[in-house]
């Protein structure tokens, strides 16, 4: 079933593993400062927005060209460091390239540009009866950034990362080739989490989660210390699809690592099927049973209401809320210990000890965030840094002794958030492996903070973890083929297929990528 996303995109090009492309493309451009969503590192780079795979191939030959600095693909600019950014040369927005082509309704799949946002594909999906199969923390992220940084959600314990669902893309190389790429191959595993480094992503197809409604039955847990929040995570993994804890890394003491678990599963229609209630659940049910909806489910108080405004709405219609922007000028400091100690306190204690079978929209539950244009200038003009590392199951003591270092400095971080992964995928880039991820917002105005996370970066190599590249914007490299072990293989094909060094970024530069 088609359904158009409003560009002058043309077909999909036919299938075929090497195809050249016509040399028509897109003008010059000035430079304008580019920066990731931390607003730490901003460079200045011309932005070339093509809108068919033709100007996209001639803004790749346009990178080439003698005197170039390479050019680096991006989407909606939510990689928080400088992974999309390239000083000097070109930057490719990828927004222009946005149609959703086709999608087997039957079949649960979905054919579309790069360009296309999970939003958008929610949007045309949910109708339909389906869902993308692995979000983050916000849906403001294109089809082709999902691949290149391999993301990951709250449901990696159960669905790994959102290329282990590619079926295949098509991958625009340095040589002006178009190349169709399906998993299995070297070159799938090496563009997924590959930082764009291989080739601009330009269509994929992608299978698809079936779901009943645009509902979520979440449960929700307070954990005291950072050990019963791992037990809790360990033992509710089974029993739901999707989980994530928010953490105190304010708190001290007997209380290091208290934090509040957040259990989901997409809501069966028969939970809507009786008018909403907003009192509270009873506060147990059997660890580790099987999670089951009853029927009229409880409503956060926010949704109830929405739910009531709502009811001539279908089930599985996709509605999201809207605050109003964070304001353009915030100064360095607004987020301090204190401040941050006290929203720490009341988010925890607000948090009920023990609720179950709370419906919440998809939006609410998925991406709270994104309800807030421009979040990220609450930090102030220094911007921030998003810390997040993983380390494997064996090596607790490690992520006990980092939450204690954390907390012990009064890094003062109210979204400080840890998941439990599930197996590893096979990008050779990709960041998830089976153990624990903990990710951190902190203000880059707090002093120290650089050496601070210098350590814990060897702290985390050392435990053979690694950190995130698509948060990152500071690593130094010489900790890099610790963490990523088959980078030897990356560096061999990226040199084999780009010799020139065509698709470059400013993190590809700072880390020898």
């Amino acid at each position: 079933m088609p359904a158009d996303a409003a560009s002058t995109s043309p077909a999909p090009p036919p299938a075929g593993p090497h195809r050249p492309v016509p040399p028509p493309g897109p003008g010059p451009a000035a430079p304008v400062t580019v920066t990731g969503w931390g607003r730490t590192a901003p460079t200045a780079a011309r932005v070339l927005r093509p809108r068919t795979y033709e100007e996209a191939a001639a803004a790749v030959r346009a990178c080439g060209a003698h005197g170039a600095r390479g050019g680096i693909a991006r989407g909606l600019g939510r990689a928080y460091g400088d992974a999309a950014q390239n000083a000097g040369g070109a930057v490719l927005d990828m927004t222009g390239l946005d149609r959703v082509h086709a999608i087997d309704a039957d079949g649960g799949t979905v054919l579309c540009d790069a360009g296309v946002s999970l939003h958008r594909l929610m949007e045309v999906l949910l109708p339909l009866g389906w869902f993308v199969p692995v979000t983050p923390g916000t849906r403001q992220v294109t089809v082709g950034g999902a691949i290149a940084a391999d993301i990951h959600g709250k449901n990696h314990h159960v669905s790994g990362s959102f290329a282990r669902h590619v079926l295949s893309f098509e991958l625009l190389t340095a040589d002006g080739e178009i190349r169709t790429v399906v998993p299995g191959t070297p070159l799938f595993d090496a563009t997924a989490g590959g930082m764009g480094l291989t080739g601009v992503v330009l269509t994929a197809t992608v299978r698809l989660l079936p779901v009943e409604t645009s509902w979520m039955s979440v449960d929700t847990e307070r954990a005291r210390d950072l050990d019963d929040l791992l037990a809790r995570l360990t033992a509710t993994d089974r029993c739901h699809r999707y989980s994530v804890a928010w953490i105190d890394l304010l708190a001290r003491g007997a209380a290091t690592g208290r934090a509040v678990l957040t259990l989901g599963d997409h809501a069966p229609l028969e939970a809507l099927e009786t008018p909403p209630s907003t009192g509270r659940a009873p506060a147990s049910r059997p660890r580790g049973a099987t999670s089951t909806r009853a029927r009229g489910g409880r409503f956060s108080f926010g949704d109830a209401f929405r739910f009531r405004r709502d009811r001539t709405a279908g089930p599985l219609e996709f509605r999201t809320s809207r605050l109003p922007a964070a304001p353009s000028f915030v100064p360095d400091g607004l987020l301090s210990r204190t401040a941050v100690g006290l929203f720490n306190e009341l988010w925890y204690r607000r948090a009920p000890r023990a609720r179950t079978d709370e419906l919440q929209r998809l939006s609410t539950f998925f991406h709270p965030l994104d309800g807030v244009p421009h979040w990220n200038r609450i930090y102030g003009r220094s911007g921030f840094v998003q810390y997040q590392f993983v380390v494997g199951h064996g090596r607790e003591e490690v992520l006990r002794r980092i939450v204690d270092r954390i907390s012990a400095r009064r890094c003062p971080s109210f979204l400080a958030v840890l998941k439990r992964f599930g197996e590893g995928d096979p990008g050779w880039l990709s960041f998830p492996m089976p153990g624990w991820t903990l990710a951190l917002d902190i203000p880059a105005s707090l002093p120290g903070l650089g050496a601070f996370l210098d350590s814990l970066d060897e702290e985390v190599a050392a435990a053979e973890g690694r950190v995130y590249l698509a948060k990152d914007a500071r690593l130094r490299p010489e900790l890099l083929a610790s963490m990523y072990p088959r980078l030897p293989e990356f560096r061999a094909l990226r040199e084999e297929l780009d010799p020139d060094g065509v698709f470059v970024s400013d993190l590809a530069r700072r880390l020898g990528l």
